[in-house]
């Protein structure tokens, strides 16, 4: 078998979506005769928890845990609320910022480059080295953000030339909350030369969706793939259909996703349709951003809003499969067309249809409608909005409201690790 070191920074107690990836590669790549080697902080400032998911690590993988010094933890004696919300990337808007809320983001991103897990990366490169002469490996992962964890693999890298592959959950520099961080021009400069060294200093590159691929690729030659999230056959209890109309965001819904058409369109079906506004039940699940909150009841719908806070990955996927309607929204800027989330392929086998708010030229767009699983609409739409959840609702009164997916199979999980073997076998 070949054998991986994994350098991650989440993993279980972790909750949130961020876990989910490498815990899931880790599983089945025995299977295609790669054996995984975890290194993760063992005292992490997780912004979220899910004890759950310990029961999910394969007994017989290695993890190996080292204390990191996590600033956040001293952030919280100044603010704990504010340091919650900024590590799980909840940015208020400028004008809604405290002077509190302010100062730790130009704390953030102008002291803690490329992120507050910087002070991990001297003492893992040493420890590592030492770890890596006794105990060969054929190949070094590491996945980011925080992308501290790339500057782990670039230092090994440079110590061992042992083959390394950087793998991105997310963009660095392009990611939306990016710009939010009131960069002075020198800690721009600075990040964006880490991130050129990195994507020149890996020997392949893997990014979760096609734009990031194409926007790597315009800063360096380094070969790239991509591997999207995924889904996993998880074991669920049955559940029993909502009778409501129940339209759930299920995750954590930022500040700046708030399609205010979409709540507009739900608002003015309620005055028009009496049956609707008797059906309709509005579920956001997860952290919600203020504005968010404060938009949908401007409109109105405060009536009809159910709003629950951070549950389990296993109660996350009971109540994905009991929803009626799932709402996937996404930032309507440019920067965030290549975000595709891990929720979006557990969406895809719940068997209820999604319904999508987001950019032009998402990548979600092609994917949802690849596997034909729901509709993707721009923020603008609000008419066609509108007509389509008239039309779900339908289907719901008439007793056939469900999706039907097609080719759904390659964003298995078990697949996606066989690319991902494949991957690490040709480098070695």
């Amino acid at each position: 078998m070949k054998k991986v070191l994994i350098i991650s920074y989440y993993w279980p107690p972790a909750g949130g979506p961020g876990v989910q990836r490498w815990l899931k590669f880790a599983k089945y790549l025995p299977k295609y005769d790669v054996e995984p080697v975890i290194y993760v902080p063992e005292n992490a400032h997780y912004p979220l928890k899910d004890p759950g998911l310990e029961k999910k690590v394969p007994e017989n993988i290695k993890v190996i845990k080292k204390p990191i010094f996590e600033p956040y933890s001293l952030a919280e004696l100044l603010s704990g609320k504010d340091t919650q919300k900024i590590s799980s990337g909840i940015i208020p808007e400028e004008e809604q910022q405290g002077f509190i809320q302010k100062l730790m983001l130009f704390v953030r991103g102008n002291f803690f480059i490329p992120d507050a897990r910087k002070f991990w990366i001297k003492p893992s490169v040493k420890f590592l080295t030492k770890y890596l002469q006794e105990n060969p490996v054929d190949a070094l992962i590491t996945t980011g953000p925080p992308h501290s964890m790339h500057l782990i693999g670039l230092e090994l890298k440079k110590k061992t030339n042992i083959p390394w592959i950087a793998d991105f959950r997310d963009p660095w520099t392009q990611i939306g909350y990016h710009k939010k961080l009131k960069l002075l021009q020198r800690s721009q400069r600075k990040h964006e030369k880490l991130e050129k060294a990195v994507l020149d200093g890996a020997d392949q590159l893997i990014t979760t969706s096609f734009t990031t691929r194409e926007e790597f690729q315009k800063i360096t030659s380094t070969p790239i793939k991509v591997i999207t999230n995924g889904y996993d056959h998880e074991k669920v209890d049955a559940v029993v259909a909502d009778e409501k109309f129940s339209l759930a965001h299920i995750g954590s819904l930022l500040s700046g996703r708030n399609p205010k058409n979409l709540w507009t369109a739900l608002k003015e079906l309620t005055l028009e349709n009496e049956e609707f506004a008797k059906d309709l039940q509005l579920k956001l699940v997860g952290a919600v951003g203020e504005p968010v909150l404060e938009s949908i009841k401007q409109a109105g719908l405060e009536k009809w809003l159910s709003v629950q806070g951070y549950v389990s990955h296993t109660e996350a996927l009971q109540l994905q499969r009991s929803s009626q309607v799932l709402l996937l929204i996404e930032i309507n800027i440019e920067d965030t067309r290549g975000i595709i989330p891990g929720k979006l392929f557990e969406y895809m086998v719940s068997n209820r249809p999604i319904l999508a708010v987001g950019p032009e030229k998402a990548d979600i767009q092609k994917v949802i409608r690849e596997t034909n699983t729901g509709a993707y609409f721009l923020y603008a739409e609000k008419e066609e909005i509108k007509a389509h959840i008239l039309e779900l609702y339908r289907k719901f009164k008439a007793g056939d409201l469900r999706s039907h997916p097609i080719g759904l199979q390659k964003y298995s999980r078990e697949a996606l690790t066989g690319e991902l073997a494949k991957l690490i076998k040709e480098m070695v």
